[in-house]
């Protein structure tokens, strides 16, 4: 199988010198357990952090991140790329989704918030982008000193046992006249069970909801935009790590509309998410190195629903999540101990339980991808791509089978 491999440029200290093309095994074969080799660079870019493919045309589009661009590139062979366009995006431009019919992207921005709608015209050029309205710190909105009008002054509501979470949500909610989530009866179950499992101490025992002290949410942040994913739908959703929200977004004839925002716990730093088969979205966090789960009420609104720990080490951050091919397993790439942790999906698709903890034979993980039984990872400190086999029956990765050097690989793209 072929691979369109992104990375980083001298441009952001790497020695990349573009969007490069590796195989595992026969590049004609559907199978990626092949011996890895690399077959030189398809198209000279500057710092190609994030790729993705049209659904349809020709057509590959990057995260130009260095250069703050999202670039198009018309493939003229199997192994080369020629450039079509770019638009401006915005700082540190991270990650790019592409719509299912290729009308249109979306870019995130880490660097400065930006989440950015670009529509395509039918041959996949980019055209005009729009800049998508501002997220807003759901617990910088917290008010902790409200008046009472029986003059019996102040109350702080975090210090009253009121989660802040529940607090951030309730204000907005508020805000926006829409009803609060968290009179949802599941969404309460599952906060008390977080608090439960943080009493106990209890690894993998469910969510642990981390609780700020009342004046860390004082303290100014800055907003993170990192992924987009389009939804059956129509509609978008987007993270910001930085501000710790889902965003999910109608599209508009200008680009994109707010729609509505699911808070999740202060400090955990939402990154990448999936569509489970079973229709709940999965969520993984780049700070407290957790798996959410979302789930799609009848009102169209989406909701916190359950999570887990991926059984993380201190000092480690969270990079990608990926699904097993029959969706039974969720792997998870932890950056500092370089491990991937392998998730079993339960219930409906709304349960999550750790079951395995693999090394992933890199430093850095930054990426991965499964095609079938293998799991391709990405080594960004390690300068190198290796292949792991995949126990399908157990879900486990197995140790590493393959090894390649590549300069700071940062995202793995199968080429169909």
């Amino acid at each position: 199988m072929r691979f369109f491999i992104g990375g980083r440029g001298s441009d952001m200290g790497g020695e990349g010198a573009g969007i490069g093309v590796v195989t595992a095994g026969d590049a004609d074969s559907p199978l990626a357990s092949g011996a890895l080799a690399h077959r030189g660079d398809a198209v000279e870019t500057p710092s190609p952090t994030w790729i993705a493919r049209h659904p349809s045309a020709p057509v590959v589009y990057a995260a130009l991140e260095g250069a703050q661009r999202v670039a198009a590139f018309r493939r003229t062979g199997e192994t080369t790329l020629q450039p079509l366009g770019s638009v401006a995006a915005g700082e540190a431009v991270c990650h790019v989704a592409v719509a299912p019919d290729g009308s249109r992207l979306v870019a995130s921005c880490w660097g400065d918030g930006r989440v950015v709608h670009v529509p395509l015209a039918p041959d996949g050029r980019p055209g005009e982008p729009a800049l998508a309205a501002a997220a807003v710190d759901p617990y910088r909105a917290i008010d902790t000193t409200p008046s009472l009008p029986d003059d019996d002054g102040p109350i702080d509501p975090v210090a009253a046992g009121e989660d802040p979470a529940q607090i951030a949500a309730r204000l907005l909610r508020q805000a926006t006249g829409e009803p609060d989530p968290f009179d949802d009866p599941a969404v309460r179950e599952v906060m008390e069970l977080a608090r439960r499992a943080e009493r106990e101490a209890t690894a993998g025992a469910g969510l642990v909801l981390p609780a700020p002290a009342p004046d860390a949410a004082d303290e100014p942040r800055p907003s993170r935009a990192h992924a987009a994913l389009f939804l059956p739908d129509g509609r978008v959703a987007t993270t910001d790590l930085g501000y710790d929200l889902v965003r999910i977004w109608r599209v508009g004839p200008g680009g994109l509309v707010p729609d509505h925002e699911v808070v999740l716990p202060f400090g955990s730093g939402p990154r990448h998410l999936l569509l489970h088969p079973s229709g709940f979205l999965h969520v993984v966090t780049e700070l407290t190195c957790e798996v959410f789960v979302l789930a799609r009420g009848a009102d169209g609104r989406w909701a916190l629903r359950a999570g887990a720990q991926t059984g993380a080490a201190d000092g480690d951050t969270a990079a990608e999540l990926a699904a097993s091919r029959d969706g039974r397993h969720l792997y998870a790439g932890l950056r500092g101990s370089d491990t991937i942790s392998v998730l079993r999906v339960g219930g409906d698709g709304d349960r999550l339980e750790r079951v395995a903890l693999a090394e992933s034979g890199v430093v850095k993980p930054r990426h991965h991808v499964i095609v079938r039984d293998t799991l391709l990872v990405a080594g960004q400190g390690s300068n190198e791509i290796v292949s792991l086999p995949i126990d399908e029956r157990t879900g486990f990765p197995g140790r590493v089978r393959h090894r390649l050097s590549y300069p700071a690989p940062t995202c793995l793209l199968p080429v169909a």
